[in-house]
Order: C-alpha cells, then structure tokens, then sequence
C-alpha cells in the first residue's frame, strides 16, 4: 500500500452559499510535483489554507505527513509560499531568509547557503526587500518557503507576474527539489506550467474535472493539447454532463 505524504478525502469548504471547495478527493506522493489547474476563482487557494491547515473544512478530512490537518507539529516540515508578498520590507534578502527558518526552528547556515545560490540572490543577500525588483522578491520568497528544509513545499501561483526565463528558471528549481525528495504542489492557470507537473488535478468552481498525467487527461478526452481538454470539460460541467 503506497504512503501518501498529503491525501484528502471528501474535501468541503463553504462561505455562506460559496462552495469554494467542494467534494475534493486526491493524493500526492513522495517526490511528486502535482499540480492544481484552473482559472482564479476555482478554489485552488482555499484548497492549499485548507492543507497547511490555515482554514478548517467544512467537512472532510486531509492529511499531511501522516498527520491529520490542521496539525501545528507538521508546519516545521512545510514550506509555503503564498501569492501575494509576506516578505519583510525593512529587511535584507538574507534576514528574511533567517527569519523564517528560525520561525521553524530549523535555521541550517550551511543550507541558507544553497538556498540562496540555488535562487541565484548571492549578490543580493544584503539588499533590503524593498529595492528589489518582482522578480527578485519572487526568488527570495521562494527561498523563505525553502530556509528550513520542508519535506513538502506548498506553492500557490509561484511565477505569476514573472517574465518567462525566471518563470523556467523556477521549474528548474522544483525539478531539482522533486529529485531530492522533496513533494511540491503547485497551483497555476498556466497551462503550459501543467505540462512541467507528474500529475495535475484541472479544478473548477471548487471541483476536480480531471484527475492524472498530461498523458492521461489528454487521451481520455482525445486532444492534443492540456488547454483543449480543459475547454472541453469546463463545457461539459457547464452543461452538467463532467464527472
């Protein structure tokens, strides 16, 4: 039987009359870069507070590392990096960086280092964020999610607004990290940033249209391409015939 490192199980989230998570079942494993596609609005925040334990389902269940969510003990092992900004402005890149390791408890001097060369900041640990162009605060984000060394890394919509070199410059990174061991989820509208992913989960209004390998959604619904078959289920849920 394969151990899951995060696995949900019926998964609801309601705002009042919202359903913006909405019956979700999936699991990742190990090493696995699995990510969740789908237009704003789809919920896929929600599902990512709902994992890290942020917010409380509705009903459901999740765990994480072997842990049932919302679980304080498990964060030491998880690295968020939200949309917007939770850098520190006043601080330097390298401060920012210490800052959040120490948050865990797991400050390592010798993998802040790596940390750091991996995001290329070397030449820029002793600026303060706030002279930092988006790209750069995109990298030292980045590395605040990786300080302490998680074994699961949370990423929600990493590369928007990033120009195309640093947005594969980061799937570099993940690759690298997923090599390590390391499972990341990644949330993106981006389609071809799915096709980076081992396994996707195409989310709309708070379900999951398709579940598996690129390989897998695009034989099922027999396109050539992630974005034709993500057009064809979105019609169908609209005509309530998707599954």
């Amino acid at each position: 039987m394969t151990d899951f490192v995060m696995e949900t199980r019926e998964l609801r989230k309601h705002f009042r009359l919202i359903r913006a998570v909405d019956g979700i079942n999936f699991s990742v494993q190990a090493g696995e870069i699995y990510g969740l596609i789908g237009p704003n609005g789809s919920g896929k925040t929600t599902l990512i507070r709902l994992i890290i334990g942020l917010l409380r389902p509705t009903s459901g269940s999740i765990q994480l590392l072997g842990e049932t969510m919302p679980n304080k003990a498990v964060l030491s092992q998880v690295g968020y990096m939200t949309q917007a900004s939770a850098l520190y402005e006043e601080l330097t890149v390298r401060e920012n960086i210490a800052f959040f390791a120490d948050m865990c408890g797991r400050r390592d001097a010798t993998w802040m280092e790596e940390v750091i060369a991996l995001v290329d900041l070397q030449d820029r640990v002793r600026s303060p964020v706030r002279t930092l162009s988006g790209g750069l605060r995109q990298r030292t984000s980045l590395a605040c999610a990786l300080a302490h060394r998680p074994r699961v890394l949370l990423l929600d919509e990493p590369t928007v607004g990033v120009d195309p070199q640093l947005r594969s410059t980061f799937w570099s990174y993940f690759r690298e990290l997923a090599g390590r061991g390391v499972t990341l989820l990644v949330s993106s509208h981006v389609m071809d940033e799915a096709e980076r992913c081992d396994r996707l989960g195409f989310m709309r209004k708070g379900k999951f249209l398709a579940e598996g390998t690129v390989e897998e959604i695009r034989s099922v619904r027999g396109t050539s391409t992630l974005e034709e078959a993500f057009l064809q289920l979105a019609a169908m849920e609209t005509e309530g015939g998707a599954h």
